[in-house]
């Protein structure tokens, strides 16, 4: 009974951890089928822990913090269990699903490489967009077809896009604190007084590419993850029109976002849309 309670009460405060970061992402697992809502949860309280570190914990020892986060992550997973809630959580999702070590390895390793790098060259930030945001993707479709390879294979390049158009979109509604507070860029050809019209452009067009693969994975999901994919990518898709009509300068003076009255109506939207099949 006594464990029962500890993987329940771990599970709870990821899900909290979830819905305290992101009220989007966390509107968007609760559409899931019950059964996988709390291993999403889990797999995201454990990216943002890792994303904490490197991204706010300035004024502490971040690399090493950053490094025994990595060393207890993987100490979790070889025994089974945690005293850090979000780890053991995430360690039980591992180990029930069989998520790759190469996913989590590739998620680190990104995790460590926006503690050193601050001007991303394009090959190194295709790595790092990967790692942050692609393989977490692919952690989530490992859950989904935890029990079919064949389909868990045919859709990992639709996750994969899925994942890279969120992280870029990101990117883009971030860049204003990213640049200030952490003096980093993730497109090269940015900066604080060259960010032009014509780049943006060309970044949204790339966006947009992924997006539109994407959405053929999307339409393709088994039923209890589609509506809840379906949600995010409505509601990134509504903050990507928004950065669109935004001017570069405007972006780079704040970040945009998606109000709550509007989030509901997306909601409805977006159910509409999926109980009808209107794909």
């Amino acid at each position: 009974m006594s464990r029962e309670l500890y993987t329940k009460n771990n599970l709870q405060l990821s899900r909290i951890t979830t819905m305290n970061y992101s009220t989007s992402f966390s509107l968007g697992v609760r559409m899931l089928s019950r059964k996988i809502r709390d291993p999403i949860f889990a797999i995201y309280g454990f990216v943002r822990y890792a994303d904490e570190i490197v991204d706010t914990f300035y004024g502490y020892p971040r690399e090493e913090m950053l490094e025994e986060f990595i060393e207890d992550t993987y100490m979790a997973i070889e025994r089974g269990i945690s005293t850090n809630p979000i780890l053991d959580s995430f360690q039980m999702i591992v180990n029930q699903y069989g998520i790759e070590r190469e996913h989590i390895d590739a998620f680190l390793e990104s995790m460590r490489m926006d503690l050193y790098n601050h001007n991303y060259e394009r090959e190194k930030v295709k790595n790092y967009i990967y790692g942050s945001a692609e393989v977490v993707g692919l952690m989530c479709l490992r859950v989904f077809y935890h029990d079919d390879d064949e389909k868990y294979e045919s859709m990992k390049y639709y996750a994969r896009k899925l994942g890279e158009a969120f992280q870029k979109v990101n990117f883009l509604r971030d860049i204003q604190s990213d640049f200030s507070d952490r003096e980093r860029i993730y497109f090269s050809d940015i900066s604080h007084n060259g960010f032009t019209p014509e780049v943006k452009q060309k970044i949204e067009e790339e966006i947009k590419h992924d997006f539109d693969e994407a959405y053929q994975g999307i339409k393709m999901l088994n039923k209890r993850a589609r509506f809840g994919v379906y949600l995010a990518y409505i509601y990134y898709q509504r903050l990507f029109r928004k950065i669109r009509n935004s001017e570069p300068q405007v972006l780079m003076n704040g970040r945009v976002r998606i109000p709550n009255s509007r989030k509901i109506y997306l909601l409805f939207h977006a159910y509409l849309r999926n109980s009808m099949n209107l794909f």
